[in-house]
Order: structure tokens, then C-alpha cells, then sequence
């Protein structure tokens, strides 16, 4: 713990004559559950306990998404919610971060609606939280970094069981034209091997975790920004050549970037996870063009055949948005289609949701919310079926 981290601890004790303690919601995806463990890291540093609580709590912390319009208003409502509390405990520290707020209409609409909000940031400052709710004790902080360097942690808390969670990219290149992903999070960013080398080390050499997941926005494009490069397939042969009892699994992969190599390694790997989450998103061609995904189904359908052939025993998840723009009966006929053929473990069908400031957002041919929800109904009514079909 550094010494100014230290004394504001003392501080807190000494000016409250109590122990602070903190909650955090988390909205989204894995890499959004892991960035709360540094969160909650640094706030143990600073000396706060962790609360389920929000009403124990001393500071409040919201970590937020942005893929989807439904996760921005469940944290509108969270954090309107919180009015009274705030008004009946002024010391009270309510910090907003992540991927939503990252969003510059997102963080302003916040500053007005909500302006008991003591702290607001984005993706690329998290770990400057501790230093913003000091701040936040004197006035109100909103900083928002359009760019940002990689915040090699050395330690934090680990709060996913026998899971451990490490980041070994961040950013994404793709810009599919109904993901806001590019713009909150930045351009793809690979952290050094060797710093994931020794964080993984320090992992196995702890004991308590069976299982390491390796999280980035498209993790099979890893490296391609180092110098020298190197590929995903061979940081997977060298964090598996680490001694030790443990499993490496990974998510999430782009179809476009899954190479025969990557294949072959997981399933002769034997301290790999026969486990792929491959998104789809779509089965119609057409649709998978103006989505801007950069593979056809002909394609991904080739890339399942050569996984399912060399691992029998596969695990295969996929995603897929239904009601994107223009998307016409037939064409998603071709996804149910595509679904049916694979035949995948489990899925994740999702509405397709407008995001501000993406390209398919201010596309003609929005569909209904009536059609969208009728056709990810029977998405996932096939699903059931697929399902119960193969447990006989």
C-alpha cells in the first residue's frame, strides 16, 4: 500500500471514528467483473471493507455497460435510486464508471440528472478511482481520458471462485457497425507476454484457482500491435507450459481471426479447455456484410467443422443479435437455420439494440420491437429444443 493510500486510511477512521466500507454494482461482460475486483482492490487499499449492503455503504461505486440500451437504463435506475440515501447521508461517495460512462452524452447525462453523483469516468482512468473519491470528499469529479496506457497491476483481489479472471488485451479494431465497443474502449491494446507470464505465475503459485481466463475484447487478435509480434497461439503455449494443476480458457474470439493453428492447440493442449465462444451474430450473408463481421456463413460453418473434427467433445457457445436493420424474415430464417445445422451447447440471443454514435444506428429499415422480440423468442424456443434433443 502506498504511504498516501495508507494515511487517507487512517484519516477515514479518524475523521468517521468508524470503518468505511464500499459496494459495487457491476453491469456487462467478464472483463467488466474483473475490472471491479481492481476496483474494489484499490478501495481495500485505501482501508474500505466491502458491504452487500448499499445502504452500509460509504462509497458506492456503479461500473457500467454500454453494448446494450437495457444495461444503460437498469444503472439509470440504480443510480436514481440512490437520491435519498445521498440526501440522508451527504458523506456519502456515489462514483459512475466504465463503458457507459465513458460515452461523453452518457457522463453529461449523468452530471445533469444526477448531480448527487459525486465522481464520474470513464474506461481509461479506472485505476485513478481511489485518487477521484478523495477528490470527490472536496468537489465533484468528471474526467473522462480518450486514450490511456495499461495499468499493469501487480496484485488484486480475486472474487470469481476457482476462477481466475486476467486481462491480456484490451480495445477492439472491428468497429461492426452496431458495436460501441471501439469507442469506449479504444483501439486494440496487447499487454506485454512477460506481464502476463508473471501474473499467471503468481496465480498457480497462490493454489487456489483450477481455472485462468484469459479475457479481451477479441483475444485471438493478440499481439498483432507488439513489437515484435506474436500470436495468440503461442502466448497460449507458454502460459500452458507453466507448472502447475490448472485449465486455460479465453473469451471472447472473432470467426475472422480463428486460425487452424489455434484449433489444433486447443484440442492437443491437454491444459486447455475444450471450450470455444465463437459469435455468430447472424446467418444471412447480407446481414453479416452490413454488420461489417468480415466472414460469411459458409465461412464460420468451415471453421465449425474443422473444431468439431479435431475436438469431438467440444463445448461451442455462440451470440446473436436478431432485428438488426433491414434484417428480413427470411434472412433470419437463415440464422435459426445456422443454429440448427451447429447445434451449439448453449447461446445468447440479444435484440438488436441502437447504440449512439455507430453506424448501424442511423441505418434505414429499423425493425419493430414487436417483430425483434417475436424472433428471439423462437431463437431461443430452438435453443430449448436443440438441447433437450441432444440430452437423449
Amino acid at each position: 500500500m502506498s504511504t498516501l493510500k495508507k494515511i487517507f486510511a487512517k484519516l477515514c477512521k479518524i475523521l468517521y471514528n468508524k470503518t468505511m466500507f464500499y459496494h459495487i454494482v457491476t453491469f456487462g461482460c467478464q472483463m467488466n467483473v474483473h475490472e471491479s475486483e481492481k476496483i474494489a482492490s484499490i478501495l481495500e487499499e485505501m482501508g474500505y471493507k466491502p458491504t452487500p449492503n448499499r445502504e452500509d455503504a460509504d462509497v458506492i461505486v456503479f461500473n457500467t455497460c454500454a453494448i446494450r440500451e437495457g444495461a444503460e437504463d437498469r444503472m439509470f435506475g440504480n443510480v436514481g435510486a440512490l437520491k435519498r440515501q445521498k440526501r440522508q447521508n451527504p458523506n456519502l461517495v456515489i462514483a459512475v464508471c466504465g463503458c457507459a460512462s465513458q460515452k461523453s452524452s452518457t457522463a453529461e447525462y449523468i452530471k445533469k440528472t444526477f448531480p448527487f453523483v459525486d465522481v464520474i469516468l470513464g474506461t481509461f482512468n479506472l485505476h485513478k478511482i481511489g485518487e477521484y473519491i478523495d477528490q470527490a470528499r472536496k468537489k465533484r469529479v468528471l474526467e473522462l481520458w480518450n486514450e490511456g496506457e495499461i495499468d499493469e497491476e501487480k496484485s488484486y483481489l480475486r472474487t470469481s471462485g476457482d476462477n481466475a479472471w486476467v486481462n491480456i488485451m484490451y480495445g477492439c479494431n472491428n468497429f461492426c457497425t452496431y458495436c460501441i465497443v471501439p469507442y469506449v474502449r479504444g483501439r486494440e491494446k496487447s499487454r506485454q507476454k512477460e506481464n502476463i507470464l508473471n501474473e499467471i505465475r503468481q496465480i498457480v503459485k497462490e493454489g487456489k484457482y483450477k481455472k485462468i481466463t484469459l479475457l479481451g475484447q477479441n483475444v485471438n487478435s493478440y499481439g498483432k500491435d507488439l513489437s515484435p509480434s506474436i500470436t495468440f497461439t503461442q502466448l497460449l503455449r507458454e502460459i500452458t507450459a507453466i507448472e502447475g494443476d490448472f485449465k486455460v480458457g479465453f473469451m471472447t474470439s472473432h470467426p475472422k481471426d480463428i486460425t487452424d493453428e489455434l484449433i489444433e492447440e486447443i484440442a492437443h493442449n491437454d491444459k486447455m479447455l475444450k471450450e470455444i465462444h465463437l459469435p455468430a451474430q447472424s446467418g444471412n450473408n447480407r446481414i453479416l456484410k452490413a454488420m461489417n463481421r468480415s466472414y460469411t456463413r459458409e465461412k464460420y460453418l468451415d471453421i465449425i467443422k474443422k473444431i468439431k473434427t479435431l475436438i469431438p467433445n467440444v463445448v461451442l457457445t455462440s451470440d446473436f443479435i436478431v432485428g438488426f436493420p433491414t434484417e428480413t424474415e427470411e434472412e433470419f430464417l437463415d440464422t435459426m437455420d445456422l443454429v440448427e445445422k451447429v447445434r451449439f451447447s448453449s447461446i445468447f440471443a440479444f435484440i438488436y439494440s441502437p447504440r449512439e454514435g455507430t453506424v448501424a444506428a442511423k441505418m434505414d429499415g429499423q425493425i419493430d420491437e414487436v417483430t425483434k422480440h417475436d424472433r428471439v423468442n423462437r431463437l431461443l424456443n430452438l435453443e430449448k429444443k436443440i438441447q433437450k434433443e441432444d440430452k437423449k
